[in-house]
């Protein structure tokens, strides 16, 4: 399976919403751990080490390109 990488979302800011909501009232600490809790549900969905290795290699050159002035 191929890592998709451009926009894919059907409802984007409903999902947006929804994840801010999810988040209400719950400290940074739970916030985080809600996070941690999120990617390992949609990692076990994806299933695929590949695509998550891939996933993961996006992820840090996006926060990269993030702390270079």
């Amino acid at each position: 399976m191929e890592l998709i990488t451009t926009p894919n979302l059907e409802s984007p800011d409903d999902f947006y919403e929804a994840l801010l909501e999810a988040h209400e009232g719950l400290s940074i600490e739970e916030s985080h751990a809600f996070n941690a809790r999120l990617v390992l549900v949609l990692a076990n969905h994806i299933g695929s080490l590949a695509v998550l290795r891939r996933a993961l290699a996006v992820a840090a050159r996006s926060n990269e390109s993030k702390s270079t002035p």
